[in-house]
């Protein structure tokens, strides 16, 4: 259970990565920015065989999870399934995991505000809220938002860093669990210009990110760019043990503002990028089109 806290405090020892089980099979949501696991190679969708030599098959997340984290300096082996069906052994030096829910610049020729979240922790609405006030909002063309390989986190820090960007008495998003029912969680007001908003989603755009981008784009608040989303919509509590180990339930799933599911479908882009293209430069392009308009906009997918 601490090594759950710390991890959404954004500090933990491991190599970086946030794994779910999908199809029977252990797998990648995404690496962590900056981590070894990135550093290494691992991506978005990676499915891994063994662990150090020892199949993953039928393995609990819990315990994969053990095997993975260890003392910093300390190596773990993975055996690598990518996408495209080619294997590859890596070996990964843990170290310590520090991740800063936020960094933020600007791009554009300085008049594009470019934010990234990394993860929803405890701190991603704070963080997010330093890195806006350090803009002139006012005399800017727009905003990149970048959810790529931000595998999630609590549900309570999606609906709040959303609530920046969509207007007053909008869903934010719909729940339906197993004991509270339906449930719909709604925007009270954003306190920040509704500049061209474009929103960077790939495969490893996972769970709490993509409640934040179903949000924004199912109220014409930006515009998804990238890839498919990586479609985990369980709600999942975790409880803390006598023993101190936790237990993780699924109590429940989420629905996009217009009602549609996205756990195992993932959202689609409103602009594809191909291999090779700079989803970054994808987004200056849209919003340079978009200059001195206020969303919402209709979408323009050409």
């Amino acid at each position: 259970y601490q090594d759950w806290e710390q991890s959404l405090r954004g500090e933990f020892s491991g190599v970086g990565i946030e794994i779910t089980i999908k199809d029977d099979t252990l797998t990648i949501i995404a690496p962590l920015a900056g981590t070894p696991a990135e550093q290494a190679g691992v991506r978005a969708g990676d499915q891994i065989l063994e662990i150090d030599g020892e199949s993953t098959e039928d393995i609990t997340l819990s315990a994969a999870a053990k095997k993975i984290r260890g003392e910093e300096g300390t190596s773990v082996s993975l055996l690598m399934q990518h996408k495209d069906g080619t294997q590859e052994e890596i070996e990964i030096v843990r170290k310590i995991i520090v991740v800063k829910s936020v960094t933020s610049e600007l791009v554009g020729e300085g008049r594009i505000a470019y934010i990234r979240i990394s993860r929803f922790g405890t701190d991603a609405t704070i963080d997010l809220d330093t890195a806006l006030v350090e803009f002139n909002l006012e005399n800017l063309d727009g905003m990149i938002l970048d959810l790529r390989n931000n595998p999630g986190g609590l549900l309570k820090e999606a609906i709040s860093v959303s609530k920046r960007f969509v207007n007053q008495n909008m869903v934010i998003v719909s729940t339906i669990g197993r004991i509270a029912g339906k449930e719909q969680f709604w925007s009270t007001g954003n306190l920040i210009p509704n500049l061209p908003l474009a929103v960077l989603i790939n495969g490893g755009t996972a769970s709490a990110a993509e409640i934040t981008a179903a949000a924004i784009r199912d109220h014409e608040m930006g515009i998804l760019i990238g890839e498919r989303s990586f479609g985990k919509g369980l709600i999942q509590r975790v409880f803390q043990l006598p023993d101190g180990s936790a237990l993780k339930l699924t109590t429940g799933e989420y629905f996009t503002p217009l009602g549609q599911a996205v756990n195992e479908v993932g959202l689609s882009p409103d602009i594809s990028i191909e291999q090779g293209e700079d989803p970054i430069e994808a987004a200056i392009t849209w919003i340079n089109a978009h200059v001195g308009a206020r969303m919402p906009i209709a979408l323009n997918k050409s």
